[in-house]
């Protein structure tokens, strides 16, 4: 009688135990299976050369694959609902970029709330927005592209790969920095506003590092200025727009790996473990900086607020400019 009386008030401690050591035997048993990273933009573009290389280095880590899933449109708000509408448990993720905080201000109804409906895991890194022209053009400098537009407002065209891209918003905040009106020219993606530009129909393009780095090295484009913090190294001749005389000015795409919300703390914390040991590896490292970025290494709940802080800087710019998307 004693030790059956014994045996049901252990029961409780037991229970405790064992929901105790739930959450680390669930860290513990993930991944079991296979893991997709869904990239919002089309196979071969910079969002997606990152995702395989980072996806890579993880799988390798986890012993299981990391499937990259591509799912352009609509701004990426087609792969965002896809993330969004799967379950929280860690095996659907996706490398987000900074549309992940201007959407919400550039569409209506806003398609999604990222503070409610998605788990931020790790920012990846990110690489600058550049102005270029064409090597021939008779805009040689900043200086010489902000005095034209001063002198004749609306005259100098650019081309960005489309109204509310990351190229097209770092241009409306340096118009309004530089006190410049500029006509921007919209295209789809990044690759035939380059090209328009080589062709004389465009004054300048703005653009990812990445994309404008071929045809610079060709000697066919001139990159006037670039919008990271410091010099690029692909560029080392291009001065920052800081340091062209507006200071503390910067705009880069920045790359981030996020989940569906309600993911389970554990398995983010796995996760982000996981980014970070891929982030410290010579490939990662080396295909961002190729593409001319940096990796940036913080902590979950930085990357939070990097989110947070984004949003709101998209939503004042895209509410006073009248953004619209395409």
């Amino acid at each position: 009688m004693k030790s059956h009386l014994l045996r049901l008030l252990a029961l409780p401690l037991v229970s405790l135990v064992m929901l105790g050591a739930a959450p680390r035997a669930e860290a513990q048993a993930y991944p079991s299976k296979p893991i997709r990273m869904f990239v919002g933009y089309s196979a071969g573009g910079a969002v997606d050369i990152i995702a395989r290389v980072l996806g890579q280095q993880i799988s390798t880590s986890v012993g299981q694959p990391v499937i990259v899933e591509n799912k352009p449109g609509a701004g990426t708000n087609i792969a965002m609902r896809a993330l969004i509408e799967s379950p929280p448990d860690g095996y659907t993720l996706m490398l987000a970029a900074n549309a992940l905080a201007a959407n919400p201000a550039l569409y209506a109804p806003p398609p999604f709330d990222p503070a409610r409906d998605v788990t931020p895991i790790s920012l990846v890194g990110r690489v600058p927005v550049v102005i270029a022209v064409n090597a021939q053009s008779d805009i040689t400098s900043l200086a010489k592209l902000i005095a034209t537009a001063k002198a004749k407002p609306d005259s100098v065209t650019f081309g960005s790969p489309g109204n509310g891209s990351t190229p097209h918003l770092a241009m409306e905040l340096f118009e309004r920095v530089a006190g410049i009106s500029l006509t921007h020219v919209p295209y789809k993606g990044g690759a035939q506003a380059i090209t328009d530009t080589l062709s004389g129909q465009l004054q300048a393009v703005a653009t990812n590092a990445l994309e404008v780095l071929p045809q610079a090295k060709a000697g066919k484009l001139r990159v006037l200025a670039v919008m990271s913090p410091g010099r690029s190294p692909l560029f080392p001749d291009a001065p920052t727009v800081a340091e062209s005389g507006y200071p503390g000015f910067e705009a880069a795409v920045w790359y981030g790996v996020i989940g569906p919300a309600g993911m389970p703390a554990p398995v983010a914390d796995r996760l982000y473990e996981e980014v970070q040991k891929a982030l410290r590896t010579p490939e990662v490292r080396d295909r961002l900086a190729s593409a001319g970025g940096e990796v940036m290494p913080v902590t979950r709940e930085q990357f939070a607020k990097m989110i947070n802080a984004e949003r709101a800087r998209y939503e004042k710019l895209i509410r006073e400019a009248g953004i619209k998307p395409d």
